[in-house]
Parts: C-alpha cells; sequence; structure tokens
C-alpha cells in the first residue's frame, strides 16, 4: 500500500469529501470548521487533485469534485504511521490504547470484539 499523508487543511477536505460523497468548492467551504477564502478551499482541491486523490466533472459553472481513495485506504496509512511513531511498531499496544477510552460503549466494543473473532477465524 503506497503512503498516503494529509496535511491538516488536505485532511479536512477529503474528510467532507468522504462523507458528502462529492462537493462544489462551495460545499467543501461551507463545511470547514474554520472559514477560508473561495480560493484557499479551490487551491486545497487542485492540490489533492494533482496528488490524485480526488477528481472533478464539471457541473454547470462549477466542479463537482469526488475522492479517489477511500477513507480506509487513507486511514490504514495513518494508523501505521501513528503505529511506528508512538508505539514503536506494537500493534497490540496501539489497540490497547483505543479499547482503553472510556468513551466506547457496549455495542462498539462488542464489534470489535466479533470482528477479532472473525478475523482469529481466517487466520487457522
Amino acid at each position: 500500500m503506497d503512503d498516503i499523508y494529509f496535511p491538516p487543511r488536505e485532511l479536512e477536505v477529503m474528510s467532507i469529501l468522504w462523507k458528502l460523497g462529492s462537493a462544489t468548492v462551495t460545499e467543501v467551504r461551507d463545511e470547514l470548521s474554520e472559514k477560508l477564502a473561495y480560493t484557499s478551499v479551490l487551491s486545497a482541491l487542485q492540490t489533492l487533485e494533482e496528488k490524485g486523490y480526488v477528481r472533478h466533472e464539471a457541473e454547470g459553472r462549477a466542479y463537482r469534485y469526488h475522492p479517489t481513495v477511500k477513507a480506509e485506504r487513507a486511514g490504514g496509512s495513518a494508523l501505521a504511521r501513528i503505529r511506528d511513531a508512538i508505539f514503536q511498531g506494537s500493534a497490540e499496544r496501539m489497540f490497547a490504547q483505543i479499547v482503553s477510552d472510556r468513551g466506547l460503549g457496549r455495542e462498539e466494543l462488542e464489534r470489535m470484539r466479533k470482528l477479532l473473532a472473525k478475523r482469529l477465524e481466517e487466520g487457522r
């Protein structure tokens, strides 16, 4: 898997595209936590397109931008960097940190347990 890295602003733009499925510059701008100039949002989208992470198509006088990389793929790359940088390469230590989060509800923990059980079965 290619390593994918998004600086904070690009990550926020990608997050909006993943959530909405596609968006115009104005739609992305309206969703951003920080109010930016139209040209700043356009510049971020153009940079992401140059990197191959989004594509656009004409929609009237505007462009509609679509993500070309799935959130899960970018997430896997980001988690690998976190695992290596913070947990010295240990997925077990990273997992322990995640499951110790008191904000996780019982249902989410149960779903995690089922995922682990399924993964263990596949490994046999």
